[in-house]
């Protein structure tokens, strides 16, 4: 059985690119998109030799002539799946439908609590004893698309943003992985809302 072949999007550092590089099981990661042009995720995929793009969202008439722009780039590399991995802007209905039902993200909190950007700052504000991280299929709301995996991290008394950041996003580097590849043995079934994992 060939390998699916992953495109990832990403605006920032590049922490869960590489997990998703490094741990791939039965996918391939092919190539990295970035609307940074200085994204370390890019220095990343260059390290490991996948195909490393900037696009940059200035450059185009407005949101649909760009996302056509980052469409037909991840198609061009085969991508048969899509990854948000800290990509900063919302997806809109060209990706969408260009790869319907075939875009996932990852998220630091326990949706569908704490939305948004700064999940883990939500968390310790709130008050909660429970956070952690989802990964989810994307739909055309902020962080509101069928769950697939959730992992949970404790938060501790004395932790910071910081602190909870770095424990959620180690359950990130091993969850989201692991959901490509369920998504690549065909595993994934959705039922309405609701995942199945078979």
């Amino acid at each position: 059985m060939a390998e699916l072949k992953v495109g990832v999007l990403a605006s920032g550092r590049g922490s869960n690119l590489e997990a998703l590089i490094t741990r791939a099981r039965g996918y391939r990661v092919v190539a990295a998109v970035s609307d940074r042009a200085g994204s370390l995720a890019l220095e990343r995929a260059k390290n490991h030799g996948c195909a490393a793009v900037h696009i940059d969202p200035a450059a185009f008439s407005g949101r649909e002539a760009y996302e056509t722009a980052v469409a037909d780039a991840l198609a061009g590399f085969g991508a048969e799946l899509v990854c948000l991995a800290g990509y900063m802007r919302l997806v809109g209905k060209v990706l969408l439908e260009r790869f319907s039902g075939r875009v996932l993200n990852i998220h630091p909190a326990l949706l569908p609590a704490f939305p948004g950007l700064h999940g883990q700052r939500q968390a310790l504000e709130y008050g909660v004893r429970f956070s952690g991280c989802t990964v989810h299929f994307v739909d055309g709301d902020m962080d509101t698309g069928p769950i697939i995996l959730q992992a949970v991290v404790p938060v501790l008394g004395d932790d910071t943003e910081e602190t909870l950041s770095d424990r959620i996003l180690a359950q990130e580097h091993r969850i989201y992985p692991e959901a490509v590849a369920l998504y690549a043995q065909a595993r994934l079934t959705l039922e309405g809302r609701r995942v199945r994992i078979g």
